[in-house]
């Protein structure tokens, strides 16, 4: 028997509360968390870091997504790989789906 896990649409599992931004663990195991983000227009996620590399991917909307020191419009479709402690931050231009996956490392 095969083990998956399968969400058939992203945007329809996303909540985009009123003036907020929500985000909800969607996949964990050893190797990786999915992490589900929904921002309202103008919700930002100000500059932080993760310890671990991480892919960003925008599924719906339009944001200001700053990587290091690159400020540059994204919208669905985009798709970025970051480095473990990149500073970046993501600021909503409509209201936005983001998938978030951290990378962790494991044993060789």
């Amino acid at each position: 028997m095969l083990n998956y896990t399968l969400i058939a649409d992203l945007v329809k599992e996303a909540e985009i509360p009123v003036n907020g931004i929500i985000s909800r663990a969607i996949y964990q195991d050893e190797r990786v968390k999915a992490v589900l983000f929904g921002f309202d227009t103008g919700q930002e996620l100000s500059e932080h870091t993760a310890a671990v590399p991480a892919v960003l991917t925008m599924i719906k909307g339009e944001a200001l997504l700053t990587l290091g020191n690159d400020t540059m419009d994204v919208a669905a479709g985009a798709w970025v790989h970051m480095p473990g402690h990149l500073p970046h931050s993501v600021r909503a231009k409509t209201p936005v789906v983001m998938l978030l996956l951290l990378l962790r490392e494991t044993a060789a």
